[in-house]
C-alpha cells in the first residue's frame, strides 16, 4: 500500500490573507508544513490556487500542483491534484496547510488505520482533558466526535456529544471520554474521487463540516486516536503564538 501526502494551499482568507507564505523565521509556514510532511512520506504536493504559493514551493525544492481557485474545500482540491499529477498511490492523506506543527507521529496514526481491511476514510481525534474544562469542550470551533467499538466515527458535531443526563456540564468531563476531531483526512484514492461528486447533505449544510456528507452517504471514516494536539494558524494573532512557540 502507497501513500501521497496533499497540501491544499489557498492564497485567499478572509482573516489572514497570503498566509502560507507568512515567514516563520526565515521560511514559509507552508515550508514549514512541508518538510513536516517529509518526514513521513516520499511523495507530497502543494496543491494551490495562486502561482505566488506554487513558485514559493518549487523555489525550496517542494513539488506543487495548480489547481481551479473555484474549489469549496481541500477536498475537491486534493482531488484535483490528485488526477493532475497522474496519481497511482493507494491512499491520499490530505494535510492542512496551516498546521506547520503537525507530528511525524500523527500522519503515522492515520497511516495506520488502512492496517484494518475495508477503511475507506480516515482521519484524527484528541480526547479532551479534564483540566480543559467546559470552555474548551463547548467550543464550537472544536468539532466533536462519538466513536462506535470500532474505532469509527460515528457522528461529528459542533455541539458537545453526547449529552449527559444528570450531571452539570462543568462536571461532564468527569464522567465521559469526549473527543475532539483533528482535521486531517486520508481517503482510499477511488474513494476520494466518489466523495468530490456528492452533493452537500442536510446534516453538513447544518453543521458545515464536509464529513458528515459522507457519514450520511454512508461511508464509514476510521478514526485514530493521537495524544498530541495541533496548532493551527488562522489569524495574525495565532501566528504570533505559533512564533513563540517556534523558539
Amino acid at each position: 500500500m502507497n501513500f501521497i501526502g496533499i497540501i491544499p494551499a489557498r492564497y485567499a482568507s478572509t482573516r489572514f490573507p497570503g498566509k502560507p507564505l507568512a515567514d516563520m523565521k526565515g521560511k514559509y509556514m507552508i515550508q514549514r508544513v512541508y518538510e513536516q510532511v517529509r518526514l513521513v512520506l516520499d511523495h507530497v504536493y502543494v496543491a494551490t490556487d495562486d502561482i505566488r504559493i506554487y513558485d514559493a514551493v518549487t523555489s525550496f525544492g517542494g513539488m506543487a500542483v495548480m489547481t481551479s481557485d473555484e474549489h469549496k474545500s481541500g477536498t475537491d482540491r486534493c482531488y484535483e491534484a490528485y488526477t493532475k499529477i497522474g496519481g497511482t498511490s493507494d491512499i491520499v492523506i490530505n494535510i492542512q496547510g496551516d498546521e506547520p506543527f503537525i507530528k511525524p507521529e500523527q500522519i503515522e496514526s492515520i497511516m495506520a488505520c488502512f492496517d484494518s481491511p475495508g477503511t475507506q476514510i480516515a482521519t484524527l481525534v484528541r480526547a479532551f482533558e479534564e483540566c480543559e474544562g467546559w470552555e474548551a469542550l463547548s467550543n464550537p470551533n472544536s468539532p466533536k466526535v462519538v466513536l462506535n467499538d470500532n474505532s469509527e466515527a460515528m457522528l461529528f458535531s459542533r455541539s458537545v456529544i453526547p449529552y449527559i443526563r444528570g450531571c452539570e456540564p462543568d462536571e461532564w468531563l468527569k464522567h465521559h471520554t469526549f473527543y475532539k476531531h483533528i482535521g486531517m483526512y486520508a481517503y482510499r484514492s477511488d474513494v476520494l474521487g466518489e466523495i468530490t461528486r456528492l452533493p452537500q447533505s442536510s446534516l453538513e449544510l447544518s453543521e458545515s463540516l464536509e464529513q458528515l456528507r459522507w457519514l450520511q452517504n454512508g461511508y464509514k471514516i476510521k478514526v485514530g486516536i493521537t495524544t498530541q494536539e495541533t496548532v493551527g494558524i488562522d489569524t495574525p494573532e495565532d501566528m504570533i503564538k505559533a512564533l513563540t512557540l517556534l523558539s
